[in-house]
């Protein structure tokens, strides 16, 4: 079986690819831990609304 000119395909999308990845300047540590940390709150800010629309659910459910 021939692949036809995939290959070559293949490896220049490849060689793109790592071009434009060789210019993106790397995350610092710093900047990686403020974004995990802003992730965290905002995780934890929709797990309160979720908790308090279910509570609400359960209140109005046993009020009936």
């Amino acid at each position: 079986m021939t692949r036809g000119n995939q290959r070559e395909m293949d490896r220049a999308k490849a060689q793109k690819k790592a071009a434009a990845a060789k210019g993106k300047p790397k995350e610092s540590a710093a900047s990686l831990q403020a974004r995990r940390e802003q992730d965290a709150a905002i995780l934890r800010e929709k797990q309160k609304k979720k908790e308090e629309e279910k509570a609400a659910a359960g209140a109005a459910g046993k009020g009936k």
